[in-house]
């Protein structure tokens, strides 16, 4: 499991007096403020985060040492990382989408189906992406528990039960 997972990324600038726009991974979106400085995924630079309102498409906030667009539009996809400690515990039925990746797959036979190689939400629930044996391209399939019943991060796998047609 990761040491850093990523809490957000700086969109851009917001207006012309160095705010950016955030877009938070956070299930409180406002959360993503409260974890102290976040840094790169290297932890070579860190940043501390002020909240100033909700804006289109994210949050606007104030970086410590930004004062002009062009300071804020240089950080533009910058991820944002927090220590691991940091985060809440979760419930035994919900997972940081950074414990998926990397799991390994296999049927409710044992066979190996493939890895998680990402996790997307696009608004309607989170969907794994699995590299998949003898597949062409990635496989996507819901992260539901009809489909997903069993995960198991000890021993680095789940389980997926695949809709017909995708065997």
């Amino acid at each position: 499991m990761s040491e850093l997972i990523c809490v957000g990324a700086i969109a851009g600038a917001f207006g012309v007096q160095g705010e950016v726009r955030l877009k938070s991974f956070c299930t409180q979106p406002e959360d993503i403020a409260s974890y102290g400085p976040l840094s790169t995924e290297d932890g070579a630079r860190q940043f501390r985060v002020t909240l100033t309102r909700p804006v289109a498409g994210g949050l606007g906030a104030r970086i410590a040492g930004v004062s002009t667009k062009e300071q804020a539009d240089a950080l533009r996809g910058t991820s944002l990382y927090v220590a691991r400690e940091k985060l809440p515990s979760l419930p035994d039925d919900e997972y940081y989408h950074a414990d998926l990746i990397g799991l390994e797959v296999r049927d409710p036979g044992g066979a190996l189906i493939g890895k998680v190689t990402a996790v997307h939400n696009h608004g309607a629930g989170d969907i794994l992406e699995i590299a998949a044996e003898g597949h062409k391209s990635a496989l996507l399939l819901p992260f539901t528990m009809a489909i997903v019943p069993t995960v198991d991060l000890a021993a680095g796998r789940l389980i997926a039960d695949l809709p017909d047609g995708l065997e």
